[in-house]
């Protein structure tokens, strides 16, 4: 979660521990036999099952109340797959209801992101709030959000959730604006924090 208070001046506020929620998703709807990456497979599954049925947790990371951890969810669905294997062997997916662990699994995820989210807007004191990047296209999530966040949500269309390319490029253009352009010799970095400018001044 980053706090944004002006285009390009931005911080940090809250992360994930460990996977990100897009990256729990997608590894959770492997793990079900749905492919990876397979995010958006689950979310459609999800809608199909009962999310109340299969009880996983939420983790609380108390030195930090906007972080985030999703290996412990992660790790009670490899459980829950592996007893199931254990007892049923090859008849595994016909003993639990794959739809309900979809949709149990999601709105753990889901929960944990919105109660964060919720927090750090309540603390910070922001009335406006935008959800970015692969994990806005989850319909689950935005519904949440609305409900909690009413109109101070804004969520992109889907077609821009997982376009990198251009959330970079909208970027690049408040940086150049702002007179900030990077040496020919920098590296690309895959996870750089925005509060860790590299860029140099022209």
């Amino acid at each position: 979660m980053i706090e944004v208070r002006d285009y390009t001046v931005m911080s940090v506020v809250g992360g994930t521990r460990d996977d990100a929620a897009g990256e729990a998703f997608d590894k959770a709807a492997r793990m079900l036999g749905l492919g990876y990456p397979g995010g958006a497979a689950l979310g459609r599954l999800a809608e199909t099952g009962d999310d109340t049925r299969y009880p996983f947790p939420r983790a609380v990371v108390r030195d930090a109340p906007f972080d985030m951890s999703f290996s412990g969810v992660k790790t009670a669905l490899i459980n829950l797959i592996h007893n199931a294997k254990q007892l049923y062997g090859d008849d595994w997916t016909e003993e639990i209801y794959i739809p309900s662990v979809a949709a149990s699994f999601q709105r753990a995820v889901v929960e944990v992101l919105t109660d964060r989210i919720c927090g750090a807007a309540d603390a910070l004191r922001y009335d406006t709030v935008v959800l970015a990047g692969g994990v806005a296209a989850n319909r689950a999530l935005c519904a949440a959000l609305r409900e909690r966040l009413g109109e101070s949500i804004h969520i992109p269309p889907v077609s821009l959730c997982g376009d990198n390319a251009a959330m970079i490029g909208s970027q690049a253009y408040y940086e150049a604006q702002n007179g900030a352009f990077a040496s020919l010799s920098q590296n690309a970095f895959a996870t750089f924090p925005p509060d860790n400018k590299v860029l140099c001044s022209k």
